[in-house]
């Protein structure tokens, strides 16, 4: 079985965005069993990744050091689109555009704590194209 969708995910400006419940909702539309999802961001200055989704400062902590790591202060040549566009690359080439993560029952296997997010690096909203692409087989 191949399935493959793309969700629009609106995000309200430099922050993560939690979308592990509209992967899990379009894995059971699909009728997934046992397989692997991808996700694939089709951005440049928005990434993908897996953290803990229990306590909220975690993510408050991960923006800020991202921040130190490219601040928007920095020399760049880069600066068109205006002075969060090049931070916002160097910290998607930083954290990535896609994940693969195991299904087995219909279920992402993911940890207790784990939880998928939308990393959005710039500072004003953005709707972001998600391309969600489960291969495997079809639940019983």
């Amino acid at each position: 079985m191949l399935h493959i969708e793309t969700l629009t995910i609106p995000t309200p400006g430099r922050a993560l965005v939690e979308i592990t419940g509209k992967i899990a909702d379009a894995l059971d539309a699909a009728g997934a069993g046992r397989g692997l999802v991808t996700l694939f961001i089709r951005h440049t200055s928005a990434s993908l990744t897996i953290q803990e989704n229990a306590d909220p400062d975690v993510r408050t902590d991960l923006i800020a050091a991202l921040d130190r790591l490219a601040p928007e202060t920095a020399p760049y040549v880069h600066t068109i689109e205006g002075p969060d566009d090049m931070p916002a690359h160097i910290k998607t080439m930083l954290t990535g555009t896609d994940l693969a993560i195991p299904v087995q029952d219909g279920r992402m296997m993911l940890g207790t704590w784990q939880g998928i997010y939308v990393v959005e690096h710039r500072a004003r909203p953005h709707k972001r194209e998600i391309v969600v692409h489960f291969a495997g087989e079809a639940a019983e």
